[in-house]
């Protein structure tokens, strides 16, 4: 796991490329490598920060460079012993034992032919000397991040978009539809980019630049063919064996020469990895959060930390407990630096805070739940999406009165929040809409009418335009299984642009590696050759993963409530950052350019204050929305640390 960048007949590359590479070394602490080579009128520059997994010797040192060949690859291959056999019997020696080397033969051996065959998480850039040609790839489900900016006939590519911004000096433009996306949605989707000239390189494709200036670009893998696919295999009763699958891909996430630990939240996702993961790391660390006791009692939050105990006793586990008692107005400005895009989920700060203490314990490897919600129905959203089906059968009449009296609960008091109401209140503000509209409204921060109260009239072309991008992804599906059509939009929008983007940013803020073995190829075939049906059983969301970690964990893990991981965002919007809410209200960045509309903003901050509704999160983004454009805008091209 590493930081890349690099240039392409772009002026003054070495320069660039250097500072691209110092503005990643949190990415990879443990080494630093640059390669330059002519092409074209010009010259092809590859940079390395390196966080040393696997073979932790000079031979797995990168930029590799072997026979024409040069690599700078951040990911980890758990299937590299496989395709090492394999490059092998073919005649290929190998000087070391790293997967780098790996990915290098089997891309001399089979070209772009080689990445479906790939198995991780992984982008990369490599140039062949023969040829002159630069390929950019990045892994199939976006694990990896792979920003890129092309000008002219030249390119600049890197791990994060902040060290684009520092390499151009600061003359990127902010994309004001990505910022409108970003209220909407709380993060940016994959599709856009928080900079106008930037992007992203799409998961499971590839980029290819050549001398003359032409560019090339191709797909190699598709989530869409691959749900299509398992809705054939699921209708012929082609079941897969679900607990094998994620038995096998969690064993060869262990794959590491360093130290290897886990989340340990205490829910089903992480505990069944974690008791997995003690299997065959007997002993293994794992690292939980609790929250003060006042923040956890006023937002009513379960109590995770006794089940993370429970788990960590039963299966040998060495549980560190870290109490979070942020101090937020600190970690803000942080956190809105490290994550590249305006992203306002405060778990990436979990995420931050326990890295960070696993690292100082040595550890360099993390593994993680993330993914299973998606692809196996875990969510409150994809339940509730399933029961507004039922209660759009009720007569409108009542459902307009149960509208009403639940318009009228407050979702807190000074003294606590009522998370039930909460909820209800969401699920009454979409469940009468039609299937795409009510599962965007679902999880998203605005309706249409609200979104376009906050922003400037003039933006809104642009607020139908993000809306329409969300229904044509929904609905870029053949499809016969609701369930499986809400798996399918999470895999393509949320997981990347929300959970893996976070959980990359803020893992390697603290230089440790966050591996996602439900984000495993294999995995996701398997969780889409399951029906609906098996995945949401009742009112249990991922059923068929609770049958399979049944077998592992005790019943009272594996059927117990949904936990979330968060934070107790109601308690410090109402003591720790309400003065910066109001100041961000009355005098900010956004409101003073005229982006977001102060009448709008005043309106949500009293509404919260009184209780009757609860835009705790909404309030939350609008801060993390802030401090990144003032960043953005300050003429330096990135956040202030």
């Amino acid at each position: 796991m590493c930081g890349i960048a690099g240039t392409y007949r772009w002026p003054d590359g070495k320069a660039v490329t250097d500072r691209l590479t110092d503005t990643l070394a949190h990415r990879g602490p443990d080494g630093a490598g640059r390669y330059g080579h002519p092409v074209g009128d010009g010259e092809v520059q590859l940079g390395h920060r390196r966080l040393a997994i696997i073979d932790l010797s000079e031979t797995g040192a990168q930029p590799m460079v072997s026979d024409g060949l040069a690599l700078t690859y951040n990911g980890e291959l758990y299937n590299a012993p496989e395709l090492r056999a394999e490059l092998a019997a073919a005649g290929v020696r190998f000087r070391g034992t790293s997967d780098t080397e790996v990915l290098l033969e089997a891309w001399r051996r089979w070209g772009t032919d080689c990445l479906p065959r790939l198995r991780g998480m992984f982008a990369f850039g490599i140039f062949d000397e023969r040829t002159g040609d630069l390929v950019l790839a990045r892994d199939q489900l976006g694990i990896k991040p792979l920003f890129l900016l092309r000008r002219g006939g030249g390119l600049v590519f890197a791990s994060e978009l902040k060290a684009l911004a520092a390499a151009t000096g600061g003359s990127l433009e902010v994309d004001e539809a990505a910022l409108v996306a970003s209220l909407l949605y709380y993060w940016v989707p994959d599709s856009r980019c928080a900079f106008r000239e930037a992007e992203k390189l799409p998961p499971g494709s590839w980029l290819r630049c050549r001398p003359d200036g032409r560019v090339d670009r191709g797909q190699f893998w598709s989530l869409r063919d691959v749900a299509a696919e398992g809705q054939e295999r699921a209708r012929s009763g082609e079941l897969p064996d679900i607990a094998a699958v994620v038995e096998e891909s969690t064993r060869r996430h262990l794959l590491s020469d360093v130290p290897v630990a886990t989340f340990l939240s205490g829910g089903l996702d992480s505990s069944y990895l974690t008791a997995l993961a003690a299997r065959d790391r007997p002993g293994i660390s794992a690292y939980t959060i609790g929250f003060r006791a006042e923040d956890a009692k006023f937002e009513a939050m379960p109590d995770d930390l006794r089940y993370a105990r429970q788990v960590a006793e039963q299966f040998g586990v060495d549980l560190h407990e870290i109490e979070i008692a942020p101090n937020v107005l600190d970690l803000l400005p942080q956190m809105t630096y490290t994550l590249d895009e305006p992203i306002g989920d405060p778990a990436a700060i979990n995420t931050f805070l326990i890295c960070e203490a696993a690292r100082e314990a040595g550890v360099k490897v993390m593994l993680s739940g993330m993914g299973a919600d998606e692809l196996f129905a875990g969510y409150r959203k994809h339940l509730a999406n399933l029961l507004a089906l039922r209660y759009q059968r009720v007569p409108r009449p009542l459902r307009r009165g149960l509208s009403r009296a639940v318009d009228r609960l407050p979702v807190a008091t000074a003294r606590r929040g009522y998370r039930s109401v909460r909820f209800a209140k969401r699920f009454l503000s979409f469940a009468d809409l039609p299937e795409e509209t009510a599962f965007r409204r679902s999880y998203t921060m605005y309706d249409q009418d609200e979104l376009l109260a906050l922003v400037n009239p003039d933006l809104a072309g642009t607020v139908d335009d993000v809306l329409t991008e969300h229904a044509d992804v929904y609905q870029d599906n053949d499809l016969d299984d609701f369930v499986n059509r809400m798996c399918l939009g999470d895999a393509r929008m949320f997981l990347p642009g929300l959970n893996l983007a976070y959980t990359d940013r803020s893992s390697m803020a603290a230089s440790t590696e966050v591996r996602v073995p439900y984000v495993d190829v294999d995995v996701v075939k398997a969780a889409f050759s399951v029906p609906g049906d098996r995945k949401i059983v009742g009112r249990q969301g991922k059923a068929v993963l609770k049958e399979a970690a049944a077998s592992v964990l005790p019943r009272e893990i594996v059927y117990r409530p949904k936990g979330l991981f968060s934070a107790p965002l109601r308690a410090w919007m109402s003591r720790d950052l309400a003065p910066l809410v109001r100041e961000v209200v009355n005098d900010g960045v956004l409101v003073n350019s005229g982006i977001l509309r102060r009448d709008a903003l005043a309106r949500m901050v009293a509404e919260d204050a009184a209780g009757q509704r609860d835009f705790s999160k909404h309030l939350w983004h609008v801060l993390t929305l802030e401090y990144w454009y003032r960043g953005a805008t300050s003429g330096s091209g990135q956040n202030a640390r």
